[in-house]
């Protein structure tokens, strides 16, 4: 079969657009800080590539976002944490689905017989140990955090303790045979102070004992609470009177507001004359 002049034109123009947008491609990955993800993590220089640095506290604490995909063998991606804030972020932007919104929130943090595990390891360095961590309203199953202990000891270099955010996951965990842990307290041990996002808030103090659909929350408030909340709309400040994770879906969404974040040990009784 005989290509006519213009064909061979029109085949050079294909290959050459296919070519470009190849090297553009490349160019995208490697101009957005490296891979999207690896199966592995071998040593501490490919954890610090991927790993995301809060420097605004009293230690560095370098991270690194996770998905363990059940449907796929238990898969596990450590995500490039620099190019992707949240897992959600990752999990569509590479195509392992498309779920978002409450769906994708009440699938893989809420439904037991989830597909994706979503989790953080990190460096603690107050205890010198690696751990491994899920967002506090996380209600992961007990076998589910003994599979990720599994699943980090095959394709993390070194050993990895869980740290429970929340009481059923402390409960949950205690029960798991073999699992090291580490608490929040075993790090913010005699600490009565932490700067969880370095910011300037201005607003009205609010003390709250509990904090339910019945409280009334203004955006020009700086709330004290006993306990990290699950969640909050956006105010002028947030101060919580137990030990709590810079890693903390709170913190996350304060440090998008650009407004303080700290611990403060009886921050209630301390600050009740200003309320």
């Amino acid at each position: 079969m005989k290509i006519s002049k213009i064909g061979r034109l029109t085949l050079v123009s294909i290959v050459g657009l296919v070519l470009i947008f190849a090297a553009a491609a490349t160019a995208q990955q490697e101009s957005g800080g490296g891979p999207r993800s690896l199966p592995a993590l071998r040593s501490r220089a490919e954890f610090e590539r991927l790993a995301r640095v809060y420097t605004d506290q009293p230690y560095a604490l370098p991270h690194v976002l996770f998905v363990i995909d059940r449907k796929d063998d238990n898969k596990i991606y450590y995500i490039n944490s620099q190019r992707y804030r949240f897992h959600k972020d990752f999990v569509n932007g590479t195509y392992l689905s498309l779920e978002r919104g409450e769906e994708f929130w009440r699938n893989n943090y809420i439904n037991p017989n989830r597909r994706f595990i979503l989790g953080t390891l990190a460096w603690q360095a107050p205890v010198k140990r690696y751990t491994f961590e899920f967002w506090e309203g996380d209600q992961i199953p007990a076998d589910q955090i003994k599979l990720t202990a599994d699943v980090l000891k095959q394709t993390f270099f070194a050993p990895v303790a869980f740290k429970p955010n929340s009481t059923k996951q402390d409960e949950d965990s205690a029960g798991v045979q073999g699992l090291e842990r580490v608490l929040q307290s075993d790090i913010a041990r005699e600490q009565e102070y932490q700067a969880l996002n370095v910011a300037k808030g201005l607003g009205r103090i609010h003390i709250i004992d509990k904090l339910d659909d019945h409280v009334e929350i203004g955006f020009n408030e700086i709330l004290v609470l006993k306990e990290v909340p699950l969640s909050l709309p956006p105010v002028a400040g947030v101060i919580v009177s137990k030990p709590s994770t810079p890693l903390s879906h709170i913190n996350l969404l304060v440090k998008g507001w650009g407004v303080p974040n700290a611990y403060i040990k009886n921050a209630g009784e301390i600050l009740k004359q200003y309320d």
